[in-house]
C-alpha cells in the first residue's frame, strides 16, 4: 500500500471519530478484556513449561495438581474474558451503527431535490444498509482485533524470545515477510472491495426500479430486457467478488504458510539444541505452543488489513453524502411569518437555473397573487411551469430575484414556518405504505379523523376511502400502487389541504382524473379556494376555468395575466394554447 492509500484509509477512519466518542469507554473496556484474554492465553504455554520442566521431569506426579489448576483457571479466563468482550462491544457499535444510519437519513431528507435527482436510490439503500453494517463489524470485531493482534504478536515475539532467542527469530524470519505481503495486496483488494460496493449499489437499483414498475415491464413486455440487465450486472459483481477471493485467496496461502515454515524451524533449531544439551524439552514445547498461539494473530494480520481498507472504502462512500451540501436550510436568524396569515404572494424579479454554468429557466419572473385569488399558470411543456411552483416552498431556491409571502422572502423564514403556510400537490402523487390516514396527515400530524375526511369529501375521496376494507386504516401499499392514479391524485390533494395552508400550490393535480370526478372535484376545490392564495398549473381548459386570472408562460417569463376571457380576446399566443390544450382534451375524453 502506499503512503498515499495509507494516509486515506486512517483519514476515513478518523472521520468515526465523532460517533465513536460516545461510546468509547465501553469500546476501551472491550480492548482491555480482549488483551487480558490473549495475555491468559499467552501464559499457559509458560505453565506447559513449568510443568514438563518440573514435576514430569521430576516424575512428581503430585506436584502437577496447581499448575493444571492453574492452566484451567487461565483457559476459564480467557474464555470469560472474551465473552466479556462481547458483552461489551455488541451495544455500543449497534449504537453507533443506528446513529451514523439517522444521521444519513435525516440528512438525506434536508437535501434539495437536485441531489436526489443526481443519484440513484439504489447506491444510496446501499450505503444506507450494506456499508453501515460494514462499518459496525470493523468496530465490533476488525478494529478491536486488529490493535489486539498487534499487541499479541508483539507480546508473543517477547516470550519467545525469552525462552530462547534462536526460536524467537527463527519465527521473527518466518512472520516478517508477511508485512510486505499484506502491505501489496491489501490495496489491491481495496480498489477491488470498493468497485463491489459500487456495483452492488447499481444492482439494488435495477431491483428497485424493477419492482416498482413492474406494471410498466409486463406490459410493455420488457421483463426479459430487464433481466438480461440485471444478469449483466450480477455477472459483472460476480466477477469483481471473485478477484477480491483471488486476492485473499493469495493472501492467505503466505499467511499460512510462513508461520508453518516458522514453527518447523524451530523444531529442527530445538531438536539440535535438546541434543546438545543446551534446551530443555519444556522450553520447546512452550515455544511451540506460542508460536501455534501466534497463528491466529498471525494468519489474521491480512484479512484484518483487507477488511479495514474495505471499511474505510464503506466509511467514504456514507461521508459522499453527509459531505453533500444542505443547500436549502433554516437562515441563521429566522423571520416568523405575518400573523394572521393573508397568503400574499409574489414573484419578484425571479430567475432560475439548475446548475452555475447552466441557461435560465425562468428569467424575470414578476407576479403577484392577491390574498384569496386563485391563478392558473399556463404555458407549453418545458416553459418552467413545474420549476416555479418549486420555488415557493423552497424545493429548490431562486437563483435570482426573490419570492414573498406576505411581504416576508420565504428564504429569510423557518423551513417548517412556510411548510406550514404553503401546501404543495403535485401532478405525480406520491403515496407511502402506510394508512390512508397516516398519508393524508403527513403534513398535519394533529390533523383529527374528521378533519382527514373534511379533507377526503373536498377530493371526492371519502367514498372510495370507506369501501377500503378497513377505511382510514387501510394500508395502501408502496407507492398506493394498489389505488388508481385517480384515486392516489384524490389522496394527494386531500393531503395537500387538510391542514388548511394559507398559500395552496396545486401542479396540475387533477391530471389523472376522469371527466366526471375532475368536474365533482373542481366544484368541491371552488368551495376550498375560495378561502386560500392558489397558483394551479393548468393543463386544462376545464382547469383554467377555476382561476380568477391567467398568468402565461413563456420563454422562462410571465407574458401576459389577465382573466381568461380578456386574454381570450387580446392574446392571440394565449388562443394558440387553448387551442392545444382543448384538443388534447378531445383526445383525453374520447
Amino acid at each position: 500500500m502506499s503512503t498515499a492509500r495509507q494516509g486515506s484509509a486512517f483519514g476515513a477512519l478518523r472521520r468515526l471519530g465523532p460517533y465513536l466518542r460516545p461510546v468509547r469507554l465501553p469500546l476501551t473496556a472491550a480492548v482491555v478484556a480482549t488483551i487480558g484474554a490473549m495475555t491468559a492465553g499467552l501464559l499457559i504455554p509458560l505453565m506447559i513449561q513449568d510443568i514438563l520442566d518440573g514435576p514430569v521431569a521430576r516424575h512428581d506426579t503430585g506436584a502437577l495438581f496447581w499448575p493444571v489448576f492453574t492452566v484451567a483457571l487461565l483457559g476459564t479466563a480467557e474464555a470469560s474474558l472474551f465473552y466479556t468482550r462481547r458483552k461489551l462491544g455488541a451495544g455500543p457499535t449497534t449504537r453507533v451503527e443506528a446513529r451514523m444510519r439517522e444521521t444519513l437519513y435525516r440528512h438525506l431528507q434536508r437535501l434539495p431535490i437536485a441531489f436526489h435527482d443526481r443519484w440513484q436510490s439504489g447506491q444510496l439503500l446501499s450505503r444506507a444498509v450494506t456499508d453501515l453494517s460494514t462499518i459496525r463489524r470493523w468496530i465490533a470485531f476488525v478494529g478491536i482485533f486488529l490493535v489486539v493482534n498487534s499487541l499479541t504478536l508483539l507480546a508473543g515475539l517477547t516470550v519467545l524470545f525469552f525462552l530462547d532467542f534462536w526460536l524467537g527469530l527463527v519465527v521473527l524470519l518466518g512472520a516478517a515477510p508477511l508485512v510486505a505481503i499484506s502491505t501489496v495486496f491489501e490495496s489491491r483488494y481495496k480498489v477491488a472491495a470498493r468497485l463491489a460496493q459500487d456495483q452492488g449499489g447499481d444492482l439494488a437499483t435495477t431491483v428497485e426500479e424493477s419492482v416498482l414498475g413492474i406494471r410498466v415491464l409486463k406490459a410493455f413486455g420488457r421483463g426479459p430486457h430487464l433481466a438480461a440487465k440485471f444478469m449483466r450486472q450480477a455477472v459483472e459483481l460476480r466477477g469483481t467478488e471473485l478477484r477480491k477471493v483471488r486476492i485473499l485467496s493469495l493472501l492467505w496461502g503466505a499467511i499460512v504458510l510462513l508461520p508453518e515454515l516458522g514453527i518447523a524451524g524451530q523444531l529442527l533449531v530445538g531438536t539440535f539444541a535438546i541434543s546438545d544439551g543446551t534446551m530443555t524439552i519444556g522450553t520447546l514445547v512452550a515455544a511451540v505452543a506460542v508460536a501455534a498461539y501466534l497463528r491466529w494473530p498471525t494468519d489474521s494480520i491480512g484479512w484484518l488489513l483487507a477488511e479495514t481498507n474495505q471499511t474505510a472504502s464503506a466509511i467514504e462512500r456514507f461521508f459522499e453524502v453527509i459531505d453533500e451540501p444542505e443547500t436549502i436550510a433554516d437562515p441563521p436568524a429566522p423571520v416568523a411569518p405575518v400573523q394572521p396569515a393573508r397568503g400574499h404572494l409574489r414573484f419578484e424579479d425571479v430567475s432560475f437555473r439548475y446548475s452555475e454554468h447552466g441557461r435560465d429557466v425562468l428569467r424575470g419572473v414578476d407576479l403577484d397573487i392577491r390574498p384569496g385569488e386563485t391563478v392558473a399558470l399556463v404555458g407549453a411543456t418545458g416553459s418552467g411551469k413545474t420549476t416555479l411552483t418549486a420555488l415557493v416552498a423552497r424545493l429548490a431556491d431562486v437563483t435570482g430575484g426573490r419570492i414573498t409571502v406576505d411581504g416576508v422572502d420565504v428564504a429569510s423564514m423557518a423551513l417548517d414556518d412556510l411548510r406550514t403556510l404553503v401546501s404543495t400537490a403535485f401532478e405525480e402523487p406520491v403515496l407511502f405504505s402506510a394508512s390512508v390516514r397516516e398519508n393524508i396527515a403527513l403534513g398535519t400530524p394533529d390533523a383529527t379523523d374528521e378533519d382527514v375526511r373534511s379533507a377526503l369529501r373536498v377530493a371526492q375521496a371519502e367514498t372510495f376511502v370507506d369501501a377500503l376494507p378497513w377505511g382510514l386504516d387501510t394500508r395502501i401499499g408502496e407507492q398506493g400502487l394498489s389505488l388508481s392514479g385517480g384515486q392516489r391524485q384524490r389522496l394527494a390533494l386531500a393531503r395537500a389541504i387538510v391542514g388548511r395552508p394559507s398559500v395552496l400550490v396545486l401542479d396540475d393535480p387533477l391530471s389523472a382524473l376522469d371527466v366526471h370526478t375532475e368536474a365533482e372535484v373542481e366544484r368541491a376545490l371552488r368551495e376550498v379556494l375560495s378561502d386560500v392564495t392558489a397558483l394551479v398549473v393548468a393543463h386544462r381548459p376545464s382547469t383554467v376555468q377555476l382561476a380568477d386570472r391567467v398568468a402565461m408562460l413563456a420563454d422562462g417569463r410571465i407574458a401576459a395575466v389577465g382573466s381568461h376571457s380578456e386574454l381570450l380576446a387580446t392574446n392571440p399566443a394565449y388562443r394558440s394554447l387553448l387551442s392545444t390544450l382543448d384538443a388534447d382534451e378531445e383526445v383525453r375524453a374520447s
